[in-house]
This record gives C-alpha cells, sequence and structure tokens, in this order.
C-alpha cells in the first residue's frame, strides 16, 4: 500500500489527478462545471486536463510503468 507522504504516492496521486482531469476534459457536463476557471485553486484541474490531453502517451506510458512498479517491484 503506497501513502501520499511517500515519493511512489505522490507520483501516483499524481498521474492520477492528471487522468482524472483529462477525463473530464473529455465529459461536456463535467467540463463546464470543473474545468471553467483557467486561474486560481481551480485552474490546478485546468492546467493538468491540458498536461492530459497535450502529453497523452508520455501520461499513458508512465502509467503502465508506475502500475508495474507498483505491483511486482514494490
Amino acid at each position: 500500500m503506497t501513502n501520499v507522504y511517500s515519493l511512489d504516492g505522490i507520483l501516483v496521486f499524481g498521474l492520477l489527478f492528471v487522468c482524472f482531469c483529462a477525463f473530464f476534459k473529455k465529459v461536456p457536463r463535467l467540463k463546464t462545471w470543473l474545468l471553467s476557471e483557467k486561474k486560481g485553486v481551480w485552474g490546478v484541474f485546468y492546467k493538468a486536463a491540458v498536461i492530459g490531453t497535450r502529453l497523452h502517451a508520455a501520461v499513458a506510458i508512465a502509467c503502465v510503468v508506475m502500475a508495474f512498479y507498483v505491483l511486482f517491484i514494490k
């Protein structure tokens, strides 16, 4: 089990957050609700969604590598 205070936990949380926001960007009703602000605290969701959609190949590879690490190495 990973916790948020280790480097592994922070990386897993970051990857899941980026994937979560990129998914929300594809759903029209959730996009207007969560990703309407581009600045401030709510802007973090928008910026993570942009990272997830523009770097989708790198994020997918990072998710697979992290899953392999968490399941088999750790």
